[in-house]
């Protein structure tokens, strides 16, 4: 039975409350001054106290301050004849659970009971009773879907019932959604081999990586706003909709939407793309100086601010100021925190941030982080801590203070790899687990999305014999030398550069300062 405690100095008169609150079950102790209240909650456990503001003695935010001081999770909700807004502010700061004016009827008080002690239980089994009812439509539809903007607007639904979900105790219904979402990928994967060639020469086709700058920042500077442009590489769909909520503060979003990554997946194709605004075949042919080869050494996106000077250049927007950054590590990330304030006259600054990269790799080398990100759910949560303390977030403020639009988005997704596949090839083969390009290659079609002519889909190729395959769903390559080994080395990491939900549907936002 939970335990209430009621403060005000005129308890007599709210009888009628208390005999309501323990006739719905609720066990209600009461006493009409601050002093004693603060004696009632350190001796007996109580799950909530309504708190009069306007007590004599200790008036009721006083009271609150103390009780705070005590018990800083206890649930306190102030009751006041008062609509002073600098009341309800000070209330607020105090970390109220609720705040109710005089008169309160009954159903007031029971309603905020609910939303504290059970607020989360009743989402929760709102969110269960939801996805029962929505599962047989779910599945029905996705044997429907024709179009890329319908397997968007379907990925949207399965994730917002799988952030939903999230809050619940019901793992069983968890792996049905799971279960799911792994078929959708399946039929998303035969949509996206049945139809991405096509693409490239036809006008009806999602937005694609190297048409992000063009669309999205391109008329932001046109209409003379000075962007940020932010690149988080590795960012999932679902991890952005977990992150958002902490930019709401500073920025209002004036758009949102999503577009698909290039194949492969992977940053030195579909990042390399983004800044060069055309595909990796004609930033070899036009721009070989600012193309790096898959078996030469070094950084393949070692050039990407030459490569967004030229695009800028060529939208006709080369006069613009335009300064690019990298962070990869926390001191660089410090480091740019402590003198962007030199950046604040740009037109269009770029930082490209590698955390979340670095977060897929980590959890396929330590194991402490495979604990932490052991599946999308963990993983989201892990991203959304990370953000909240990092110089990332400062940056964000800083370009909502000096008047920036801020255009957020990543290069590719990643997705959990669960199925081996093996591949037979040469040494000279790429070493991504979910893409492999080169010739004399030995594979299972089945488990593949196969290019045999890697130019048709904007792709460079080393030799004529050249062709590309694309792990489908949650499959990742493994070669049979030591297969087993690698197979449990890999098994549940996050891995990208092939064909799924989360690789390929990505985000984008236009966010304007507060």
């Amino acid at each position: 039975m939970p335990n209430i405690l009621w403060v005000d100095d005129e308890i007599e008169m709210l009888k009628g409350h208390l005999l309501f609150l323990e006739g719905k079950g609720y066990s209600v102790a009461t006493c009409n001054n601050g002093a004693d209240a603060l004696d009632l909650v350190q001796e007996t456990g109580f799950d909530a106290v309504f708190l009069d503001e306007n007590m004599p003695g200790l008036s009721g935010l006083e009271t609150l301050e103390k009780m705070k001081d005590l018990l800083p999770e206890l649930p306190v909700v102030m009751i006041t004849k008062s609509e002073e807004e600098q009341i309800m502010e000070m209330a607020i700061g105090s970390k109220i659970a609720d705040y109710l004016i005089k008169p309160v009827n009954p159903n007031q008080v029971l309603l905020s009971l609910k939303k504290i002690l059970d607020g989360r239980q009743l989402v929760s089994q709102a969110a269960t009773r939801g996805y029962q009812q929505e599962f047989g439509r779910l599945t029905l539809d996705m044997q429907q879907l024709r179009t890329w903007e319908e397997w968007a607007n379907f990925y949207k639904k399965l994730l917002q019932w799988e952030l939903k979900l999230d809050e619940s105790p019901e793992e069983g219904l968890k792996g049905v959604l799971a279960a799911q979402k792994k078929e959708a990928n399946e039929l998303f994967a035969r949509f996206i081999a049945n139809h991405y060639e096509q693409w490239f020469s036809e006008s009806e086709r999602p937005m694609l990586s190297h048409e992000l700058v063009g669309k999205v920042v391109a008329p932001q500077l046109r209409d003379g706003k000075k962007v940020f442009f932010l690149v988080m590489d590795n960012l999932r769909y679902d991890q952005w909709l977990a992150i958002k909520p902490l930019l709401s503060p500073y920025f209002h979003h004036k758009e949102e939407g999503l577009y698909n990554s290039i194949l492969p997946s992977a940053t030195q194709y579909a990042r390399n793309a983004l800044f060069a605004g055309m595909m990796p075949a004609s930033i070899k042919a036009s721009l070989p100086q600012y193309w790096v080869e898959e078996h030469q050494d070094g950084s393949k996106n070692q050039f990407e601010g030459e490569l967004l000077e030229a695009q800028l250049e060529k939208l006709g927007l080369g006069d613009k100021k335009s300064v690019y950054q990298k962070v990869t590590n926390l001191r660089g990330a410090n480091k740019l925190y402590d003198t962007i304030h030199q950046h604040k006259n740009a037109d269009v600054l770029t930082v490209v941030y590698n955390f979340v990269d670095a977060l897929s790799h980590a959890k396929t080398d330590t194991e402490v982080v495979r604990e932490l990100a052991s599946d999308d759910s963990a993983y989201r949560r892990l991203v959304k801590t990370w953000l909240e303390g990092s110089p990332l977030l400062k940056m964000l403020q800083w370009a909502s203070q000096q008047g920036f639009t801020v255009v957020l988005t990543t290069d590719h997704g990643t997705v959990n790899v669960h199925r081996p596949s093996k591949v037979v090839g040469t040494k000279h083969l790429t070493t991504n687990l979910r893409y492999k390009t080169g010739n004399g290659m030995s594979y299972q079609s089945k488990h593949s999305f196969v290019v045999k002519d890697p130019n048709a889909i904007g792709l460079p190729k080393q030799h004529i014999a050249d062709e590309c395959i694309f792990a489908l769903s949650d499959l990742f390559y493994v070669y049979p030398n030591r297969y087993n080994h690698f197979v449990q080395y890999y098994r549940n990491t996050y891995q990208h550069g092939g064909v799924s939900l989360e690789e390929l549907i990505i985000p984008y936002a236009v966010l304007t300062s507060k």
